[in-house]
């Protein structure tokens, strides 16, 4: 899936290419698209990152907006805000992520705002390169800018409906505004829900995404001297249009070993669950596909950590063997650490943003921070 956006991204930063981001939508016509709004799954937070994704059940931070909203519940006490950058392709592309969670007055709900964000500036547009004669005008070449954004309004309440586990449940109001340059644009709106079981050392997690179908409504501004251009070139001139996307359901279980009292090993498995058509993937049927990530945390006296992950399986032709078309398995290997000094915690994961046979590595650094009331720490102690 990470791999469907990357492509795009590339794609959007090659001039020749213009047409068919400005025709992205245009298929869709309020019709299921099978990768809509993939930069919503390049993933949060550098620990997240690190351990492959795999955080549905194991979140405890302000992230759980992203991963698993039902997580937020468990941020009672002040206030906490999220930081991630990570930049692709030797800086091209470019990935932000911040957000805030706040606990209610009443101590029983947490309210989270996530705000994320992937761009690619300093695109070259050569659709008046070319002149009517035949000729080349390098002047006539401008820049614009393909960027996506997405805000997340989380809600989250613990619930007390289980004896011995804690229960919370948590749910997102998604808006998402995309947009290249001043010629095409779209906002979209849905909603996902999520629980979070808690037991003494085990979590379990489950998230729907976009349980009520989540929908992109493009428009574009195409100039008559754009449609002349186009004509003449024999490309189609995009139309309104609306991008459905389909629901997804994401299990994900973990567990706690201590191996003794300072080290701990905390394991997670999840599975992405899409209802929108087959897909190249581990479990692939029409129309379910399943997806799984995995995670490893080691920690040291919860105050150094050491992580790695594996997910994106896909099949694919073994180029050392182009005889027999034999076909092989390739994953997304991720490895990353972190620190925690009183209220602030720096995680950094080292991911490929494809698979081991595409590699594109890229560094990623978080910043999470509790923002504990000076006074009221001064007044405890």
């Amino acid at each position: 899936m990470v791999l469907t956006s990357v492509t795009r991204r590339i794609r959007t930063c090659c001039a020749p290419y213009l047409l068919l981001l400005l025709c992205l939508c245009n298929r869709s016509y309020g019709q299921f698209a099978k990768y809509s709004n993939e930069f919503l799954n390049i993933g949060a937070g550098a620990r997240g990152m690190a351990m492959g994704d795999a955080q549905v059940a194991s979140v405890t931070d302000g992230t759980g907006g992203y991963w698993n909203p039902a997580a937020l519940a468990d941020i009672r006490t002040c206030p906490q805000l999220n930081l991630m950058h990570a930049e692709y392709f030797a800086g091209i592309g470019k990935y932000d992520f911040a957000s805030l969670a706040i606990p209610l007055k009443d101590n029983k709900r947490t309210l989270g705002l996530t705000l994320l964000r992937f761009a690619v500036d300093d695109i070259p547009n050569t659709v008046f390169l070319v002149q009517p004669d035949g000729s080349i005008d390098f002047s006539n070449i401008t820049t614009f800018s393909s960027a996506d954004y997405a805000f997340l309004i989380s809600l989250a309440q613990q619930v007390d409906w289980l004896k011995d586990q804690k229960m919370n449940f948590g749910i997102n109001a998604k808006i998402i505004h995309r947009l290249a340059g001043d010629f095409t644009t779209s906002w979209g709106f849905g909603f996902d829900a999520a629980v979070q079981i808690i037991g003494d050392r085990w979590k379990l997690g489950i998230v729907a995404k976009d349980v009520t179908t989540t929908f992109n409504a493009w428009s574009y501004n195409i100039s008559q001297e754009w449609r002349e251009v186009f004509y003449a070139t024999s490309n189609d001139i995009p139309s309104n249009s609306i991008e459905l996307t389909a629901p997804q359901l994401v299990p994900g279980f973990s567990y706690n070993f201590p191996i003794n009292k300072k080290i701990s090993l905390l394991a997670e498995a999840d599975f992405d669950i899409t209802f929108d058509g087959k897909r190249n993937t581990v479990v692939s049927t029409n129309p379910v596909s399943i997806d799984p990530r995995v995670g490893l945390e080691l920690s040291y006296n919860h105050a150094f950590f050491v992580r790695a992950g594996i997910n994106n399986f896909q099949q694919t032709l073994d180029d050392r063997d182009t005889t027999n078309q034999k076909k092989i398995w390739i994953y997304q290997p991720s490895i990353g650490a972190g620190f925690k000094i009183g209220d602030v915690q720096i995680d950094y994961a080292f991911t490929n943003l494809a698979n081991q046979s595409n590699p594109l590595y890229t560094n990623v650094f978080s910043l999470k921070v509790d923002l504990v009331d000076v006074k009221k720490k001064a007044v405890k102690k």
